[in-house]
C-alpha cells in the first residue's frame, strides 16, 4: 500500500505541477505580457491544458486510484483523504474529451485578450460573438455529466460541491428580502462624508500602504509578491508562491487598499494550508465560498472595522498627509462603511454588495437556460440594476464588462461563492472572537496572530480535507446560515447609521 500510495502522489504531483506551468503563463497574461502575444498565449495555454487533461484522465492513474479506493481502512487519514478526493476529480475529469479541454482553454484566452480591448472602449457588441461562444461551451461542459436538474448545477458543483440552483435560489430571495428594505432604511438617513477620500493619493504611497498593512495580517511576501492588473485575483504555483495583485487609481484610494487586502485573504489561506499537502489536490480550498470567506473576512470585518482604523490611521494619515489633514480615524471608518447604490461589484459596500452577485446569478441562469440571448444581456443588467440599486450605468464598461469572469471562464458557476464567502465570512468571523476574546484587543494593536492562528487551525490546515460545509459548521458549532452575516449587517450599520433602538 505504501509503494502504491508513493505512486499515486507522484502521478498527482506531476498533474498538480503541469497546472502551476499554466497558471504562470495565465499570470503573466494578466500581469506583463505584451499585446502581441496573445494569439501564442492562446496556442501554449490549449496546449497545457491538453496535456494536462491528459495526465490526470490517464488509465494507468485510474486503476490505481480504484485499486487504493477499495483498501482506505488500511491507510492514514490524510492519504484516505486524498485517494477520496483524488478519485472524485478523476471521475470528473474522465467524462470531459480532450478536444473539449483544448477548444475550451484557446477560447477563454482569446476572450480575454478581445475582453480588454471591449472594456477600454466600453463596446461589449465587439466581445459578444466570443460571451455567445462561451455560453455555447458551457452548456456542453454541462452536458457532460448526468444527474444534475440545471445546466449550472454542473458548473456550481466545480466550484462549490454540493450546492445546486435549488439551493441557492431560495436563499438568494430570503437574502433578498432581508437586504433591499435594509438598503432602503440606510439611504434615507444621511450619508457619511467620504468626499476626502477622493482627491492626490500618488500610486506609489497606495501601493506600500497596502503592503504594509497585509505584512501585519501575515501575509508572507518570501512566499508571495503583488502585482498590477485589469481585475485583481490571486493565483498560487504551491504553498511557497502564492501571487496577490491589485489596480491603482490615483484619484481614489479604496480601490487598491481594498482589493489588496481582499486579495492578501486569499493567499492567506493559499499559504496557510498543512505543508504535507503541498503537491497534491488537497493542497486547495474547499470551495469558492470558503476561499471567498477568507478574502471577505480580511478586507470587510478586519479591514473596514473601527478597530482596525484606530489603529492603522496614523500611517494612513501620514502616507497622505493634505488629503487626510482634517479628518480623524472615525471620519475614516465611516467613510470605509458608507452605504451606497453603486455600479461597480468590486466597490460595493458590505450591504448592496450581495445585491450585485445575486444580478449575475440570475443572469447566468437564464443564458444556460435560454431564457435570455447574449444580445439582450447589456438591457438585462441595466434593468436588474435599476430594480435591485436604483442605478444605471452610462456605459457597459461599467456595466456587463466590468466583471472578468463571462470573459475567462465558464458562463455559470462563477459568482454565487462571492455571496456564500460572505455569510462563511460572518459566521466564522463570530466564531473565532467568541474563541479567542483577545483578537479584538490584538486588532486595536494592529495584531492579528490570534485570528491567523484560529483560521489555520480551523479552516486553513484543512485544504480540501473536508467540505466546506463541514469545515464551517466544526469550526462554529453550526451548519451555514445567513443568520450571523444578517446580524453583522443589522449590529454595525444600525449603529453607524442610527437604525437601533
Amino acid at each position: 500500500m505504501e509503494t502504491r500510495i508513493t505512486e499515486l502522489k507522484r502521478r498527482l504531483a506531476e498533474v498538480e505541477d503541469l497546472k502551476a506551468a499554466s497558471h504562470l503563463l495565465t499570470w503573466d497574461q494578466a500581469t506583463y505580457m505584451p499585446p502581441g502575444g496573445a494569439a501564442a498565449r492562446a496556442r501554449q495555454v490549449a496546449t497545457l491544458g491538453a496535456v494536462v487533461h491528459e495526465r490526470a484522465t490517464d488509465a494507468g492513474l485510474g486503476r490505481l486510484l480504484d485499486d487504493l479506493s477499495a483498501h482506505t481502512d488500511a491507510l492514514a487519514p490524510v492519504d484516505a483523504d486524498l485517494v477520496r478526493v483524488a478519485r472524485h476529480d478523476f471521475e470528473r475529469a474522465v467524462r470531459v474529451p480532450d478536444a473539449y479541454v483544448r477548444r475550451f482553454s484557446a477560447h477563454v484566452a482569446h476572450t480575454y485578450e478581445n475582453w480588454g480591448k471591449a472594456r477600454d472602449t466600453a463596446d461589449f457588441a465587439a466581445v459578444a460573438p466570443d460571451v455567445a461562444r462561451t455560453v455555447d461551451l458551457s452548456r456542453e461542459y454541462a452536458a457532460f455529466f448526468e444527474g444534475f436538474a440545471h445546466p449550472a448545477d454542473a458548473l456550481i458543483d466545480v466550484e462549490d460541491p454540493g450546492v445546486t440552483v435549488a439551493r441557492l435560489v431560495p436563499l438568494f430571495a430570503a437574502l433578498r428580502k432581508e437586504l433591499v428594505p435594509l438598503v432602503q432604511a440606510i439611504t434615507r438617513r444621511p450619508a457619511a462624508d467620504d468626499g476626502f477620500l477622493t482627491g492626490d493619493f500618488p500610486r506609489r504611497r497606495q501601493l506600500s500602504f497596502g503592503r504594509k498593512v497585509v505584512e501585519r495580517f501575515g501575509y508572507d511576501f518570501t512566499c508571495g509578491r503583488e502585482d498590477l492588473t485589469r481585475h485583481p485575483f490571486t493565483i498560487a504555483f504551491g504553498i511557497g508562491d502564492v501571487r496577490i495583485t491589485t489596480r491603482v487609481r490615483p484619484e481614489d484610494p479604496r480601490d487598491a487598499l481594498f482589493s489588496t487586502w481582499h486579495e492578501a485573504g486569499h493567499g492567506l489561506y493559499e499559504q496557510g494550508f498543512d505543508p504535507a499537502l503541498d503537491g497534491t489536490p488537497l493542497a486547495a480550498g474547499a470551495s469558492s465560498g470558503l476561499h471567498e470567506s477568507q478574502s471577505r473576512l480580511w478586507e470587510n470585518q478586519v479591514g473596514r472595522s473601527r478597530l482596525f482604523w484606530e489603529h492603522f490611521f496614523p500611517a494612513f494619515r501620514k502616507a497622505f498627509p493634505v488629503a487626510l489633514e482634517r479628518v480623524d480615524a472615525e471620519a475614516v471608518y465611516r467613510a470605509v462603511n458608507k452605504v451606497v447604490p453603486s455600479l461597480i461589484r468590486t466597490d460595493a459596500d458590505e450591504v448592496t454588495y450581495n445585491l450585485h452577485v445575486m444580478l449575475r446569478f440570475d443572469l447566468e441562469l437564464a443564458l444556460l437556460d435560454g431564457r435570455l440571448q447574449v444580445a439582450d444581456l447589456p438591457d438585462a443588467w441595466n434593468a436588474r440594476m435599476e430594480t435591485d440599486l436604483g442605478v444605471v450605468p452610462r456605459t457597459d464598461a461599467d456595466g456587463v464588462l466590468q466583471d472578468v469572469h463571462w470573459y475567462f471562464g465558464h458562463v455559470g458557476g462563477q459568482f454565487q461563492g462571492y455571496a456564500l464567502g460572505n455569510l462563511y465570512a460572518a459566521q466564522l468571523f463570530a466564531a473565532a472572537r467568541a474563541h479567542r476574546p483577545e483578537i479584538d484587543e490584538q486588532m486595536q494593536r494592529g495584531r492579528f496572530g490570534a485570528l491567523r492562528g484560529w483560521l489555520r487551525d480551523h479552516v486553513w490546515n484543512h485544504g480540501r480535507r473536508r467540505s466546506a460545509e463541514a469545515i464551517v459548521t466544526a469550526a462554529t458549532g453550526a451548519p451555514p446560515s445567513p443568520g450571523p452575516f444578517l446580524d453583522y449587517l443589522r449590529e454595525k450599520y444600525g449603529a453607524l447609521y442610527g437604525l437601533t433602538g
